[in-house]
């Protein structure tokens, strides 16, 4: 009778343990998996230029990639003193130079430390290039330039023009070689495809003024 008394114990506590274990295989509450380090060079960025001889400026954000070297691998920005920071090599100049010419002083440095680097460097944001927008706009202020960016094509970030903008009398001033240089833009003509040689290309530094 006692013999068959503790089957019956075991067989009950077995059917007791079975729930315990599914719930939990299916409980909501998990240990939350260890996150993987982001990696600068993981998820391929989109880069802000394709330009090959676009010259990193400060506050730009690059995205310094080593193969197979995810700890020195980072995004970084351009201080204002135009130095990046990175691991193993602390402070690299980088304003000045184009993303090529980065990519080769980085290597460089690296081999003391890693047997054959391969390094990329790309530039994710532009801010270090910025055009101003002033006057009858409803959004003035600083924009950052874009490769290639027209008077047009920076008037359309401005979120268009008041009601009180004087539309054939806009321009854009430039300082070259120290001096002022003012170029005339009428929108009116511009939007209409005429005269389209007053769209001019802007350099950094240009201020478009919506009188």
């Amino acid at each position: 009778m006692s013999r068959r008394l503790r089957v019956v114990m075991i067989l009950w506590i077995m059917a007791l343990a079975v729930p315990v274990r599914a719930q939990d295989q299916s409980g909501v509450a998990k240990p939350a998996q260890p996150a993987i380090p982001a990696m600068a060079s993981g998820d391929a960025k989109k880069p802000a230029t394709t330009d090959p001889n676009y010259v990193i400026g400060p506050q730009d954000v690059l995205d310094v990639s080593v193969w197979k070297e995810p700890e020195v691998s980072r995004i970084v920005p351009v201080r204002p003193d135009g130095k990046i920071s990175l691991p193993l090599l602390n402070d690299v100049q980088a304003a000045g130079l184009t993303p090529a010419q980065l990519a080769v002083q980085i290597t460089e440095s690296l081999k003391k430390y890693v047997t054959s680097p391969q390094v990329t460097v790309i530039i994710t944001t532009i801010n270090s290039q910025r055009v101003y927008i002033l006057g009858e706009v409803t959004r003035p202020g600083a924009f950052p330039m874009l490769p290639g960016m027209t008077v047009m094509q920076a008037l359309s970030s401005a979120g268009g023009f008041t009601p009180f903008a004087k539309m054939k009398s806009i321009y854009v001033l430039r300082t070259d070689n120290g001096k002022k240089v003012k170029f005339p833009f009428n929108y009116k003509e511009a939007i209409n495809g005429k005269n389209s040689e007053q769209d001019i290309q802007l350099k950094a530094g240009d201020t478009i003024v919506v009188p």
